[in-house]
């Protein structure tokens, strides 16, 4: 399954015109990425401030506190609309969410952003976060809430690519008295530090 989402994600990148792609990894997990900027291809659209994308996360129950035997892949669609604030290198970006595992679904509302360092340096340095939530009434299947954050940093090593080193938390509320945890509560999906690659296009 995980080589065919490669394959599949190789190729995608192949055949569209993706604003940015990226690959996370670490000891037990691999996060895939991509990103479409709308303002390529649509002229009513200002180019780099609105996408949608799609995100794999192939995570390992190491990093998680599910006590389960089956540890599922998560997946996501996400739509984001950004806008730069002043001329201090600040963006900040509103953005939903629709993801998915066999246990949870839920569509998220959140907020990005994005900051240049002002540092002079050899090589531009970005400083990134994002926070989404979906309430009870947003969740489906077995979970009652969903809540993401994420923040990492990058450094464009060479024009629009570089490295990027982050950390991500995503936590799910379950229902209690269904399948897939009886008794409810409040679980870590995945919870760790990781390291990639950053392509801008």
């Amino acid at each position: 399954m995980l080589k065919k989402v490669t394959l599949l994600t190789a190729s995608a990148l192949s055949v569209f015109a993706f604003h940015q792609a990226e690959i996370n990894i670490n000891d037990k997990d691999l996060e895939l990425s991509a990103k479409f900027d709308m303002g390529q291809f649509i002229e009513s659209v200002e180019p780099d401030t609105t996408f949608v994308g799609v995100k794999f996360l192939n995570a390992d129950k190491d990093n998680a506190d599910l006590t389960v035997q089956k540890f599922d892949p998560y997946y996501e669609a996400n739509f984001l609309v950004m806008r730069p604030i002043g001329n201090m290198g600040m963006k900040i970006g509103l953005g939903v969410k629709a993801n998915y595992t066999k246990s949870f679904t839920s569509i998220p509302l959140g907020l990005e952003f994005s900051y240049k360092m002002p540092f002079k340096t050899l090589v531009p340095m970005y400083l990134n976060g994002e926070i989404y939530y979906a309430p009870s009434v947003l969740s489906y299947q077995d979970g009652d809430s969903f809540m993401e954050y994420r923040i990492s940093y990058d450094i464009e090593l060479i024009k629009n690519a570089g490295l990027t080193l982050g950390y991500r938390n995503l936590d799910t509320n379950y229902v209690a008295n269904k399948g897939y945890a009886p008794q409810g509560g409040d679980f870590n999906y995945n919870s760790t530090w990781y390291a990639g690659f950053k392509v801008k296009f």
